[in-house]
């Protein structure tokens, strides 16, 4: 009876330890978010496919994914919406792809697929199921979320490739995806190699120059026509490289933004120019004004009203004197919600200025509604403008439209007389 009871204990101690030993290794291979398979078990499954193709000669395709925008909904929603987002992502992705196909996410908001075809035509179709499938709107924690995804193809075709360097191609090509704009896919070619280790390199320096005090600003005067009476600045982000030298926004600001590092870049502008402006007025230019550039993912950030107020509060700024400049395809790009941000500001005292005015395709009753305190001329209407032009006839239109409804007008790049008396 001893020995039976001993034995049954035995076996029940057997199965609990069997137990937790699979649940464990389920743990240690699986991601906990979306149960999808983890970059541990991602590679043995790579390694697999590798030896498989260099035994049959069939090549594969490895899909790179990686969600564009994922970094500004954790920042305005919370982790745990992005989390639940995550998930939902999976989930679509599932429902994209076959029973064959291996999915992983290997960590963030990356993902990788490896599909079990080698002809590119199949992976392009698969790409763009998926960049259309992961884009639509989702609907969480009451919130309406709009994502897409940037995508990189590496395919194995040359068999006697290892699996960090296929997994670098699918990268290099995702991040070159990026750079074309997002919401897309690339496939790998050898010369994009070079370009995503000089954009991770950029990042990566991008991320320590505000601890390096790198970043400077530098001010544009606004001039009133017709006094030429100096009435602001407008603050120009420039990146003092250790390396490169003074580097203009253009080679830096587009990183940032697809980083989502532009949020606390813009915060760090909306700071130091404000402090140089408290400076300016202790020191008798009590009459100036400064304007900063909102960029989109700041314009979209919800901490941004809070930092507008602390920063006004901690430089002693009346909000009258700090202008904030949105582009006229942003503040169009959601009407509604633009309205509310915009109206905050307003009520708050802080002038608006709507940047790059004839560039976009606006409606002008939108753009009516906006409380707007100001209006602003792209300099590329301006730099050739000239009497019976069409610049000359934008250029008169949009003053018309500012003068309607008793709006400043500031023209960019006047350099010549003629052009400050049109």
């Amino acid at each position: 009876m001893i020995d039976t009871r001993l034995e049954s204990r035995t076996a029940t101690l057997a199965a609990s330890l069997a137990s937790a030993n699979q649940e464990l290794t389920y743990l240690a291979l699986h991601d906990n978010l979306t149960k999808l398979p983890n970059r541990l078990l991602l590679e043995d499954r790579l390694n697999q496919a590798i030896q498989g193709a260099r035994r049959t000669h069939i090549p594969f395709s490895v899909l790179f994914l990686d969600l564009d925008g994922f970094k500004t909904v954790n920042d305005a929603f919370g982790h745990h919406v992005g989390d639940l987002l995550l998930a939902e992502v999976a989930a679509r992705i599932r429902s994209v792809i076959r029973a064959s196909d291996a999915l992983a996410r290997i960590g963030g908001d990356e993902f990788v697929l490896l599909a079990d075809f080698g002809e590119p035509t199949s992976a392009a179709n698969l790409a763009d199921k998926l960049v259309r499938t992961v884009s639509r709107q989702y609907r969480i924690a009451e919130q309406e979320i709009r994502i897409s995804v940037s995508i990189g193809i590496a395919i194995y075709d040359n068999f006697a490739q290892e699996r960090q360097e296929l997994l670098r191609n699918a990268d290099a090509a995702m991040y070159h995806a990026k750079s074309l704009g997002r919401r897309g896919y690339c496939f790998f070619e050898a010369s994009m190699n070079a370009h995503a280790h000089e954009y991770l390199q950029l990042l990566e320096e991008l991320r320590s120059a505000v601890e390096q005090q790198e970043l400077v600003l530098h001010y544009q005067p606004k001039f009133d026509a017709i006094t030429a009476s100096l009435v602001g600045v407008e603050a120009l982000l420039r990146w003092q490289h250790l390396v490169r030298g003074l580097l203009a926004p253009d080679q830096f600001i587009p990183i940032a933004e697809k980083s989502g590092l532009i949020v606390s870049l813009g915060e760090w502008v909306l700071d130091e120019a404000c402090r140089q402006m408290a400076e300016w007025r202790a020191l008798g230019h009590s009459g100036w004004s400064v304007a900063v550039n909102l960029s989109p993912l700041q314009f979209a950030h919800t901490g941004l009203i809070q930092l507008v107020r602390d920063v006004l509060t901690r430089y002693s700024i009346e909000p009258r004197y700090l202008t904030l400049e949105v582009t006229e395809s942003t503040a169009m790009q959601d009407p509604t919600a633009s309205l509310v941000i915009l109206q905050k500001l307003n009520d708050m005292g802080v002038k608006i200025s709507i940047d790059d005015l004839g560039t976009g395709y606006s409606s002008l009753l939108y753009l009516k509604r906006l409380p707007a305190t100001e209006l602003k001329i792209d300099r590329g209407f301006v730099r050739d403008l000239a009497p019976g032009t069409e610049d000359a006839a934008i250029v008169s239109a949009i003053v018309a439209l500012g003068q309607t409804p008793n709006l400043s007008i500031v023209a960019e790049g006047i350099e010549t007389r003629a052009q400050q008396e049109f």
